[in-house]
């Protein structure tokens, strides 16, 4: 009975509260690891996402401060379509053993800042898997699962479903001003959903942000085998502008956006020139990336290994600092998560908002939010603007969940962008 008592009480310390799961996205836990990427293989500037019927193959890789590999090991955990852990078992969503070795590392090749550069590629053939759905890879030292080092999350679709997608200008609140809405239809000749307003959880998510990500459930209409979601004002997204851009892909000379090169021991710093707020301002094309970035030395073989990292110096100009709310990074380099890492603080001397982050060499993407305090919800209207020919990039990702199952299916996939 006492060993009984005990366990009980163990479980209850390991297991959460309730209300409090935890909700995972990609992003790194202990500040030695950097870098953290999670791309499709040959497909760097598509949305991680795989298809569950072919050979895509997911790449997970980053790289860690330290001057000589460490033994890592990762596992994969199931998700619903909230990226809370699902209630499947592993035997249920993987072919295979969880808890693998991270088997390719290197060391890095004539940089400043030593690292070790780990990638993981999935599925392998010691790792498959058997549903759809999200997923979550968690890196940890060998045989200390409870000291995670980061998590990549990325999903699977059964392409069950098509789900074709169009952005449009003229909105249900304004006209080819400051908005853009997405529409689209799901199609599904040869697959079974019952009941669409209860059964399916269709998230929208623009630029690959969480932070202005829209659920819906209810479609405008049931045609034969097809479902219409249109007019829905939570299809509304601000417009935005394009991404801001720099490059440093040298020590040779200046690459794009960069006021100053200069070696100040122990390494390089990069000074951007100074940004300026783009609302109220003209519209402006240029060719981005979405917000992420890419990892690149001009002159060498392999950039993973061959690249270096740079002090880079970010500053936004303006009179005086807000008092009801913060600025941020964004940007796929900060994870889209606000936090220390990607908050500009206020300098009165400069009168402008500044950080420093440690980057590694390549083309980077980057915006700057205003999140009021209290709120989950950043706004690119304060400094970014937004106007309408913006070039965004829409992702819909159809969940199902079939009565009965614990797990929320990843039925189908619409990417469009304007």
């Amino acid at each position: 009975m006492i060993r009984f008592c005990f366990l009980l009480l163990s479980l209850w310390m390991i297991l959460p509260v309730s209300g409090q799961k935890k909700v995972y996205r990609t992003e790194t836990v202990d500040p030695l690891v950097q870098t953290l990427q999670v791309r499709v293989e040959n497909a760097p500037l598509f949305p991680p996402v795989i298809s569950l019927q072919a050979n895509d193959r997911i790449i997970v890789s980053f790289d860690q401060f330290i001057d000589d590999p460490q033994y890592l090991s990762y596992s994969v955990i199931h998700c619903n379509a909230d990226w809370t852990r699902s209630g499947l078992s592993e035997l249920e969503y993987l072919d295979g053993f969880n808890d693998r070795p991270v088997e390719y590392s290197e060391i890095s090749l004539s940089t400043y800042r030593n690292y070790v550069h780990y990638e993981i590629v999935l599925p392998n053939e010691s790792m498959r898997f058997k549903v759809s759905g999200n997923y979550v890879v968690v890196v940890y030292p060998e045989n200390e699962q409870d000291k995670p080092l980061l998590y990549a999350c990325f999903s699977i679709v059964s392409n069950q479903v098509s789900v074709p997608c169009r952005v449009l200008t003229k909105t249900d609140i304004d006209y080819n001003k400051e908005h853009q809405q997405v529409e689209f239809n799901v199609l599904y000749p040869h697959y079974e959903i019952r009941s669409p307003q209860t059964d399916l959880k269709i998230y929208v998510s623009q630029n690959g942000r969480r932070d202005n990500e829209v659920v819906v459930t209810h479609p405008l209409y049931v045609k034969s085998k097809e479902l219409v979601y249109a007019h829905n004002r939570d299809l509304i997204f601000e417009a935005g502008n394009e991404y801001r851009r720099f490059e440093m892909v040298t020590m040779k000379y200046r690459g794009m956006g960069v006021s100053e090169l200069r070696y100040y021991d122990p390494y390089f710093n990069v000074t951007l020139f100074p940004d300026f707020p783009r609302a109220n301002k003209n519209y402006v094309y240029d060719q981005t990336q979405n917000g992420r970035f890419t990892i690149r030395e001009s002159d060498a073989e392999n950039s993973n290994l061959e690249a270096d990292y740079f002090v880079v110096h970010f500053s936004l100009d303006y009179d005086e600092p807000l008092p009801d709310g913060n600025i941020y990074l964004e940007g796929e380099f900060t994870h889209d998560i606000f936090n220390d890492r990607s908050q500009m603080i206020y300098n009165p001397d400069t009168r402008r908002y500044e950080k420093t982050l440690f980057l590694k060499q390549g083309a980077y993407n980057y915006q700057y939010l205003y999140l009021p305090y209290g709120q989950t919800k950043a706004t690119t209207s304060l400094i970014e603007g937004n106007y309408v020919d913006t070039k965004n990039e829409y992702l819909i990702k159809v969940y199902h969940r079939v009565q009965g199952e614990r797990y929320d299916r990843l039925i189908g996939i619409g990417r469009c962008i304007l």
